[in-house]
């Protein structure tokens, strides 16, 4: 969608635009650079040929055509390395290596225990994350080195330019720690950043999972919208807003936490936080868990809750379309709040189509019709990969402007924001 006519910025700023927008694979031709930044294609082409003569980028081909003259296709000389991007969750890991543009050459997934603490946790991914690499079928890999030190660099040539990982808990995204999670001791302020940096020799990115998966979301779905919600309903909720495109986190870094609101069908069941009759209390899956549990059904995981719900158990579908509507309610105020484009349903629990319908009629029911007329209600499109490629379109914004030419070194802080949401699985 073209953006808005800017007012004039200066050079440089347009031009460290301009590569992010092209390293990160949002634009290939300087038409789609003109759009997405909402400037004359004059500027564009000008700004475009000087960074051409200096280097900084180079046209590669012809591109797509709309009509007439097929455009120049343009790229980031030596933008072939690989981004390494993992999701961590309480018992497992997604991993995956990412090509520039977003997309995903491989994943594969580890078992953990998150509860083991940070250095063992992280030391199992990132070992994993080179095994990864290895059966990529390119000259562009994870350099096999062992120990706390690693340059990139694989025997190949190629190079991992850099690390984003998302975790499921409250990020401080500028110190690149966790800020007191839940049910995940050891984590509190441990600096992950810097461990996988040290590990690995690249850069690294560390995020929240519900906003990452957000990200993933708002990117990744055929039919546009500038402003989003993504709700991610597994053993916990969490969400993630953006807003004009733009990752949104709020005065303290906590914006999208709406797993701890209370609502009244919460009662006075505690909450993990220390609250009482908090949302994630009736409607997430170990609020699932928990009601089968009392009715008798033995089931240990939000997994077991699923499996019931296939086979279309009466108790446990009852249970979870009531989970639904509980949700749906509460994001009934977010929506008549934020009036976002589209509301993205991401999580284990958003798999089942009793959910899903309940939180969808519930929000078409309780908000106003002029918030819900073009609004977009529709389950993740990228599944299990939402975070992967979420956390790697962050981590491309930060590598950039990095030369891609040279072996990345540590990455500059994130914009200051405390504590990003909290999004537990």
């Amino acid at each position: 969608m073209p953006q808005p006519t800017r007012p004039r910025v200066a050079a440089p700023r347009l031009e460290r635009e301009i590569l992010v927008l092209v390293s990160s694979g949002r634009a290939r031709s300087r038409k789609e650079i003109a759009e997405s930044l909402g400037i004359a294609p004059s500027t564009v082409s000008q700004r475009v040929q000087a960074m051409l003569a200096a280097g900084a980028l180079e046209e590669t081909g012809e591109g797509e055509s709309s009509g007439g003259r097929r455009p120049r296709a343009l790229r980031v000389p030596g933008s072939t390395g690989y981004l390494g991007v993992v999701d961590v969750g309480g018992t497992h890991a997604r991993l995956g290596i990412l090509r520039h543009g977003g997309e995903l050459a491989t994943t594969t997934e580890v078992a953990l225990a998150i509860g083991d603490g940070p250095e063992p946790v992280l030391a199992q991914v990132t070992a994993a994350l080179r095994e990864l690499a290895a059966t990529v079928a390119a000259p562009d890999g994870i350099g096999s080195g062992s120990g706390g030190t690693g340059s990139g660099t694989a025997p190949g040539g190629g190079r991992l330019l850099g690390v984003g990982i998302s975790l499921p808990g409250p990020v401080d995204v500028a110190q690149r720690a966790l800020d007191s999670p839940s049910r995940m001791p050891g984590w509190s302020g441990f600096d992950v950043g810097s461990w996988l940096e040290d590990a690995l020799g690249v850069p690294a990115v560390v995020e929240n999972d519900a906003n990452a998966m957000a990200v993933g979301e708002h990117f990744g779905h055929a039919r546009r919208t500038r402003h989003s919600v993504s709700v991610k309903a597994g053993s916990a909720i969490g969400a993630g807003i953006l807003v004009d495109d733009r990752l949104y986190r709020g005065a303290g870094g906590a914006a999208g936490d709406i797993t701890h609101t209370r609502i009244p069908a919460g009662g006075d069941t505690p909450c993990t936080c220390g609250n009482r009759g908090c949302l994630e209390t009736v409607a997430s899956g170990a609020a699932l868990v928990r009601l089968l549990n009392e009715q008798g059904y033995d089931v240990a995981g939000t997994a077991d809750v699923l499996a019931l719900v296939r086979d279309a158990e009466p108790v446990a579908t009852t249970l979870t379309r009531t989970a639904g509507r509980h949700l749906g309610a509460a994001l009934c105020t977010v929506v008549n709040f934020f009036n976002p484009g589209a509301v993205y349903l991401g999580g284990a629990l958003s798999t089942l189509e009793p959910f899903v319908s309940a939180i969808r009629s519930q929000i078409y029911e309780g908000a106003h019709p002029l918030m819900t007329r073009d609004l977009v209600i529709a389950p993740s499109g990228l599944g299990a990969d939402a975070n992967l490629v979420g956390v790697g379109r962050l981590l491309e914004d930060a590598l950039v402007p990095h030369a891609f030419t040279t072996t990345p070194s540590p990455a500059p802080s994130p914009s200051p924001s405390p504590t990003a949401s909290e999004g537990p699985r």
